[in-house]
């Protein structure tokens, strides 16, 4: 069962989080772990749960098809990309097939790490939209395929509270290279004191991936010692949104 996770809050630039040397041996086997559970869901294969975790009522919405709906972020009430801007969505899952990337009429570029989603989107993008998909690419958010200064924004929802604030950092770092000065990140943040926060990690354990249960506040922090601003917000029923500027 998972448990909060307290960490001191990161005030200073000399407070960071000390990336690991070793950050893609020390990640690898957890990001394989997120990746499984991942590809078993695309693919429809069946969770093996205790009776406990299928009686909660989050496994109940989430076994319907209710849930994703309840708790997705709809970055773009932040800020909706442009015309003919390039957009990097990072854990990008079924993102072109279901959002309004065609009516935004934005290049979209994607970077997953399941298999089953890259091939299977890559497979049917081109075929809503051949102009504006630019594909995905398979691998972990701290090493983007892409080279600097590339986009006018980046989306990353749905994947910061499976890692840690060392992650995070590499992360956001990676994020910074690839944006274009005054390039726009839409982020979206586990609230751990949110109603539906514990049962939900509880449930995502179960189903292959640890949630860790970061303060909002830690989270800020990182941005901010990493010369990021927090722009905008919009709180959801478990994740908060966030629009930031370095």
């Amino acid at each position: 069962m998972t448990k909060k996770q307290h960490h001191p809050k990161t005030e200073l630039r000399s407070a960071l989080p000390q990336p690991s040397t070793n950050l893609d041996e020390q990640w690898h086997p957890y990001l394989e772990t997120i990746a499984k559970r991942f590809d078993q869901e695309y693919q429809q294969a069946a969770f093996d749960l205790p009776p406990e975790v299928e009686a909660m009522p989050v496994f109940q919405d989430w076994n319907a098809g209710r849930l994703q709906a309840r708790i997705a972020s709809p970055f773009w009430e932040l800020y909706q990309p442009k015309k003919r801007q390039h957009w990097l969505d990072i854990g990008c899952g079924l993102s072109f097939l279901v959002y309004s990337w065609r009516d935004w009429d934005a290049y979209f570029y994607g970077q997953e790490l399941s298999s089953v989603v890259q091939s299977a989107v890559n497979q049917r993008g081109p075929q809503l939209n051949s102009k504006l998909f630019r594909g995905i690419e398979q691998g972990p958010a701290h090493h983007l395929k892409y080279g600097n200064q590339q986009f006018d924004g980046v989306v990353a929802t749905g994947f910061s509270c499976y890692f840690s604030l060392e992650y995070g950092q590499a992360v956001l770092t990676e994020i910074k290279r690839v944006l274009k000065p005054e390039g726009i990140l839409l982020l979206d943040l586990l609230d751990p004191d949110s109603e539906l926060a514990e049962n939900w990690a509880i449930l995502e354990t179960y189903l292959g991936a640890e949630v860790l249960l970061e303060p909002l506040q830690a989270w800020h922090s990182l941005i901010q010692a990493l010369g990021g601003k927090v722009v905008k917000t919009k709180a959801g029923e478990l994740f908060h949104l966030l629009k930031v500027k370095f």
